[in-house]
């Protein structure tokens, strides 16, 4: 099993801001995360996944 991810850590994989994060976090969006007591954490497979589902096209 690979280390966990914080926000931090998986916005600057994405390179998005966090605020982001947790935007989409609050609309259902973005990777899986998993509440860890008060902390959300990442498996780093599942963000890759999710990313590999998001469409090719450019708005």
């Amino acid at each position: 099993m690979s280390k966990l991810w914080s926000i931090e850590e998986l916005s600057e994989y994405l390179g998005v801001p966090v605020q982001t994060i947790y935007q989409w976090r609050t609309k259902k969006y973005g990777p899986p995360g998993r509440r860890m007591g008060k902390h959300v954490r990442f498996r780093p497979e599942d963000v890759e996944t999710w990313v590999d589902s998001l469409s090719t096209e450019v708005a």
